[in-house]
């Protein structure tokens, strides 16, 4: 017996649910354009290959801060650290000064904002976008990569940021 796949895609509310239970890292995207700091929450990052050195994040086409990262010549992922959640919920919020005050950083040394606190630093170079559904997936070609400590990493799950605990003997 072959079973077809139905004529339609799932509902989003079906889709949004069953993403829901899986849990994935947090990175907050930086880059500075025309000297003005911009930077976004991603939830969608990923490694995509060793060589190259590549990695890619989804972000929605319609983000205010998406022509700000496009137009920079680099940007850097501030991989986050599993106390970060006020800084993930700042980067992800609308209409405000994300590097305000409490938001902690510094210029990187091709002068994209870097995080502080963070678990790691990956300085990249646009290498592919492409525009998939209602989202740009992103690639860039890393250049610099800085890793500050094995710390326990900030996951997004449920609708909610959380910490990572490994099962007892890992």
């Amino acid at each position: 017996m072959t079973e077809t796949l139905p004529d339609s895609a799932v509902r989003a509310d079906q889709f949004r649910q069953a993403l829901a239970v899986h849990a994935s890292g947090v990175v907050v995207i930086t880059a500075q354009c025309d000297g003005a700091p911009a930077g976004l929450t991603a939830t969608s990052f990923s490694s995509v290959s060793l060589e190259p050195p590549l990695v890619s994040f989804y972000v929605d086409r319609s983000s205010t801060t998406w022509p700000w990262l496009r137009a920079a010549d680099h940007f850097a992922v501030n991989i986050l650290a599993s106390d970060q959640a006020e800084v993930a919920a700042r980067f992800a919020r609308k209409g405000i000064d994300r590097f305000a005050e409490p938001t902690r950083w510094r210029a990187g040394p091709l002068g994209a904002p870097l995080l502080q606190d963070v678990s790691a630093h990956l300085i990249c170079l646009p290498y592919e976008t492409a525009e998939v559904g209602d989202h740009v997936l992103v690639v860039g070609l890393v250049a610099e990569a800085d890793v500050y400590g094995p710390g326990r990493p900030l996951l997004y799950h449920q609708g909610r940021f959380g910490r990572f605990l490994a099962h007892p003997g890992s």
